[in-house]
Order: C-alpha cells, then sequence, then structure tokens
C-alpha cells in the first residue's frame, strides 16, 4: 500500500492579516506546517462566501501574509478554499516569504511587496528608467542600471505606471554597487491618487 507523503502539521491558535480583494482580512492560524497553513478567514464586511474568494484569486491565487506572533511576512497561494457551518476555512502554501520580520518592519513601519516593474525618475533635468524591487504603501525600492551619485534628501519626481503613481519623491538612501548599478530608497511626498491597491499596509504598531 502506498503511503502518501504529508509535511506534519502542528496545531496551533495564532493570529495574522491576509491582502485579498483590495483589502486586509484578519485570519485564525489553526495549524501549521513547513509547506503552508490552514486559516480560518475573520468575519469582515468583504468575504462573506467561498465564491468571494474564488472571484478575488482568479487573476492570481498568490496573495500577501503577515504573521506577527511568527515573524514571518510574504507571498503565500491560496491552494483551496472551504465553508465549514459559518466558518470560511483556507488552505495557505507559502511561496515567498521573510523570517524574523518584526524589526523590519518595526523600521519600515509598513510591508514591502515584491514588485518588479518599471518606471522612471528625474535627476537634474534628465530621466533615468528605473526597476522597482519592492513597494509599500509609503514608498518604493528602486534598481538604476546606472551609477548614480545622489545626496539622501533630494526631492525629484518620478512616474510609475503599474500602479498609476506619478508625483514627487524623496531620495531616503542610495546604495552604489560594484557593478555600477544603483539602489535607491524613495518615499512619497506628493501625489494626487488613490489608495494603492494591490499593496497591503500591514503596518506595525497595530
Amino acid at each position: 500500500m502506498a503511503i502518501e507523503k504529508r509535511s506534519y502539521r502542528k496545531c496551533l491558535s495564532s493570529h495574522g492579516l491576509i491582502y485579498l480583494a483590495d483589502h486586509e482580512l484578519n485570519i485564525s492560524v489553526k495549524n501549521l506546517s513547513i509547506t503552508g497553513l490552514l486559516a480560518e478567514l475573520d468575519t469582515n464586511a468583504y468575504i462573506s462566501d467561498v465564491d468571494e474568494i474564488f472571484h478575488a484569486i482568479e487573476s492570481s491565487v498568490t496573495i500577501d501574509l503577515y504573521l506577527p506572533e511568527m515573524r514571518l511576512a510574504g507571498e503565500v497561494d491560496v491552494v483551496r478554499a472551504e465553508k465549514i457551518g459559518n466558518h470560511i476555512y483556507m488552505g495557505l502554501e507559502f511561496r515567498n516569504l521573510s523570517y524574523d520580520v518584526n524589526n523590519l518592519l518595526y523600521q519600515r513601519k509598513a510591508y514591502r511587496k515584491a514588485i518588479s516593474s518599471s518606471g522612471e525618475i528625474i535627476f537634474e533635468g534628465k530621466p533615468y528608467g528605473f526597476l522597482t524591487q519592492n513597494v509599500s504603501i509609503d514608498g518604493l525600492m528602486i534598481f538604476l542600471k546606472e551609477r548614480l551619485e545622489v545626496e539622501v534628501g533630494v526631492v525629484t519626481t518620478f512616474d510609475f505606471p503599474q500602479l498609476n503613481l506619478e508625483g514627487e519623491v524623496k531620495v531616503v538612501w542610495v546604495e552604489n554597487e560594484d557593478d555600477g548599478s544603483t539602489l535607491m530608497g524613495i518615499q512619497y511626498v506628493q501625489m494626487v491618487r488613490e489608495p494603492i491597491k494591490g499593496v497591503p499596509g500591514f503596518i506595525s504598531d497595530r
């Protein structure tokens, strides 16, 4: 008889947040393994049935997760969802997680989502193309193939089409790499925009 291999699952009681249907929703963790977890979706005003979950993940089964008590944050795939009685349960498979994130979230104040997409930023009247490394509700980490000597605190303009963001940003840190490229952290200063869809806050002082 074939024996089905399944990762050991530890039953526990913990709480966290997922980002689904453009909202941060509370979950209760029921059990956890090295590959994923079973979560119960807490009562909320946005998701009340399994069909609404499937509708929310039509374009992508990958969602964001934050477990403050376990110091985990990152991306998970929704692999199943079912309703038992009045409770909705979701099977979530780990995809891209960061460990020991509490200090990181304390410093950054908001969760940073890994997004790689192109944009443009202006320095001394010259446009430079960039690729994002991660995005938060407060700012971006960007990669530029050129080596740029930019002072921290400089305010300039940028355009990031994927999230329909444009306006003024401030340079908060700069790192010149050995290969001649530049990594840069920029913070939103002044923009006319709606709340950023697709990027959760997971604010650290909740």
